[in-house]
């Protein structure tokens, strides 16, 4: 049997009007060190983003949300942001910032998984 490990995560957000903090959530980030894991998911409902906001681009959203996938992921088209250490690239996903895209505070947990932790996250707090 597997033992647990612990991670945190954090839950992604649209902001379309920041000075009025409204918000929705579309994605999670989630980490875990002992597993060397940092994976995110996201999927933004368009119905959702009208309701929100008349001006924000759906693929302005996707395009940004891609761009935290590539830093994730660690790709070449992550910059030099994609080569820092996991756990880097992670707590500068989940840093508090006043854009659109804004992340919440993290959270911890144990979990067997990870991929699999994240994948219930996403159907608890998205979905």
């Amino acid at each position: 049997m597997q033992d647990k490990v612990t991670y945190e995560y954090a839950i992604i957000r649209v902001v379309p009007k920041v000075e009025r903090e409204e918000f929705f959530n579309v994605g999670v980030i989630l980490f875990s060190k002992r597993k060397n894991y940092l994976g995110v998911k996201y999927k933004i409902d368009r119905k959702k983003l009208e309701a929100f906001s008349e001006d924000l681009e759906y693929d302005m959203l996707k395009e940004h949300l891609d761009a935290w996938q590539d830093v994730c992921t660690g790709t070449s088209e992550s910059g030099t942001i994609g080569q820092f250490e996991v756990s880097d690239r992670f707590r500068w996903l989940a840093a508090s910032r006043s854009t659109i895209i804004q992340s919440s505070k993290t959270h911890s947990g144990l979990c067997r998984d990870p991929k699999q932790e994240l994948e219930q996250l996403f159907k608890t707090f998205v979905l």
